[in-house]
């Protein structure tokens, strides 16, 4: 079975594309930093049917964060799709001019650093396989940066810079990168399909080949 590896996984947007993902035969391996939750959030989801489980790690740690999607593809398989989705801080929203440089550190090292470090784990099983995607889910300031989400208005847009690179290098080798901007709340954006839409264009994404970027609405019609 295909394994998609969930980096950030919630009750809300990672639980639906656990569904939308299990429903086409892959296996799920959850990662964030609360066994706990992650245990809840697994148990619910295998008793829907599907296969998964659950590994903590915090995307800061470098070596918790190899560790668990190591073990994540020795007990479910090579991963063949990573998300990377770890919700930011509520630290990174602060005002420009009380941004500190252990802040933006910190904030690079949740974004751009953890990307980095998950993809150097996954991806020499995915260009060996010929095969996979790499997704990344943003907020808005990925595009445009704000001066009172300063955290955020530093890391995303090395998280892209990243992932956009990736994307161009990889181009021909099978493995496609793309990154989903969303610009603001789902809840908060009153989305016609609601979360499982939000799911369904991640699955649209890993299916076929694209641009790097997709914006989920027009950045102006965001509310962050």
């Amino acid at each position: 079975m295909p394994v998609i590896a969930i980096i950030g996984a919630g009750p809300g947007l990672g639980a639906a594309v656990a569904r939308r993902f299990g429903r086409e035969g892959f296996s799920i391996a959850l990662i964030s930093r609360n066994q706990s939750k992650l245990d809840s959030m697994a148990a619910e989801l295998t008793a829907a049917g599907f296969t998964v489980s659950g590994y903590a790690a915090d995307v800061r740690v470098p070596a918790a964060l190899e560790d668990a999607l190591a073990r994540a593809a020795a007990e479910l398989g090579p991963i063949s799709t990573l998300q990377y989705s770890p919700l930011p801080s509520r630290d990174y929203l602060k005002p420009v001019l009380e941004m500190t440089p252990e802040l933006a550190l910190e904030a690079l090292q949740f974004s751009a650093l953890g990307l980095i470090h998950a993809v150097r784990t996954v991806l020499p099983a995915m260009r060996q396989a010929g095969s996979g995607s790499i997704i990344l889910i943003n907020g808005g300031t990925s595009v445009k940066a704000r001066a009172d989400f300063a955290g955020t208005s530093v890391a995303f847009p090395a998280e892209s810079a990243y992932g956009e690179m990736l994307h161009d290098a990889l181009e021909g080798e099978g493995v496609r990168v793309s990154q989903l901007v969303i610009p603001g709340g789902i809840p908060q954006l009153q989305l016609v399909n609601g979360i499982d839409g939000v799911a369904d264009r991640i699955w649209d994404l890993h299916a076929v080949a694209g641009p790097f970027r997709t914006m989920l609405i027009p950045l102006e019609d965001g509310r962050e």
